[in-house]
């Protein structure tokens, strides 16, 4: 003859008693007649057995949630996703939560066959440190800037796109260009040339674009850190009002890039004009210093998806109330 304590209706009955009408395991007893140790059995096997399953949540999601809305209705974008700030430097130290809650999104939104655009930096590379549990996707990751050097080889496109790539265990291309050209025409022939027009077309699929984004200091930018640009010149453009870069071109508060056209037309990489056509465009921003490159971003329509610590969600928030927007 079954157990009572394996009979399914009444662990059924039994769970919904204890954890939605949230009668003690006592009260249980005397109402169907059965020991409390029986109880306690059953509910154990209600979650064993996945009719209940319990979520523990996070406080600080709920926190953020009426912040993640207001910001979203007010910079018309279509997703925001804050984590708690750490304590460490966020461009040099990796931020736990900020690289969970981003590959949560990834898979959530990536389906087979689609294509990933993937950017440069260190926000990027340290999304990737530690172990992410991730449903495999059988979609292509694409490094849309080029670069090559001997040092700091893991902040660049490739290898970024590789990682992400063997994190899902998907496909991956590689972009063997140089960053900067010394000029346009010779930066156009290099990307007319047959070896590349596999990367070239595989650009125009792109549908989701992961992305950070630099802000207009030396001593944390990853162009002057490179190599890639002059620190004279940097400071010209921020004179010029460059307040930050994507996909290592550069920009204005409102996201204007005219003026750094000299620079950003010799870059290797998708041009923000193809960028702003992809649907998805992630910007991955920790830290209140970026804050002007954040925005800049918003304006000029570089990003719709933005993944962000509290810090810098909370200084976005009070610009948009104290009217310096």
């Amino acid at each position: 003859m079954k157990k009572i304590i394996d009979d399914i209706r009444l662990i059924f009955k039994c769970c919904g008693l204890y954890y939605e009408d949230g009668l003690s395991q006592q009260e249980i007893s005397d109402m169907l007649q059965v020991s409390r140790p029986s109880v306690a059995r059953m509910i154990k096997n209600g979650r064993e057995q996945g009719i209940v399953k319990i979520k523990v949540i996070n406080p600080d999601s709920l926190i953020f949630g009426n912040l993640e809305r207001e910001i979203e209705k007010n910079f018309g974008l279509e997703e925001v996703i804050i984590v708690p700030s750490g304590n460490a430097d966020p461009v040099y130290e990796p931020n736990e939560n900020l690289a969970n809650e981003t590959f949560k999104f990834l898979s959530r939104v990536l389906e087979n066959k689609d294509y990933v655009g993937i950017t440069m930096g260190r926000t990027l590379k340290n999304l990737l440190k530690g172990h992410h549990d991730v449903e495999f996707r059988k979609c292509t990751f694409v490094p849309i800037v080029g670069g090559v050097a001997e040092n700091s080889y893991d902040i660049h496109s490739n290898y970024l796109a590789t990682s992400f790539a063997e994190i899902y265990h998907a496909d991956c291309l590689q972009f063997f260009a140089p960053l900067v050209f010394s000029n346009k025409d010779m930066l156009h022939n290099f990307l007319c040339e047959y070896s590349m027009q596999k990367i070239m077309r595989a650009f125009k699929k792109i549908s989701i674009a992961i992305m950070g984004i630099g802000m207009p200091a030396k001593q944390k930018s990853t162009l002057v850190k490179a190599g890639y640009i002059k620190e004279k010149l940097f400071d010209e453009f921020i004179a010029k009002g460059m307040v930050g870069d994507v996909a290592a071109q550069f920009y204005d508060k409102d996201g204007n890039t005219e003026q750094f056209e000299s620079f950003n037309n010799l870059i290797a990489a998708m041009s923000i004009e193809n960028l702003k056509k992809v649907p998805c465009r992630i910007g991955i921003v920790a830290g209140k210093d970026k804050i002007n490159s954040l925005i800049g971003a918003i304006r000029g329509n570089l990003i719709n998806v933005l993944i962000t610590d509290s810090d810098c969600a909370k200084e976005l928030f009070n610009h948009k109330e104290n009217n310096l927007l």
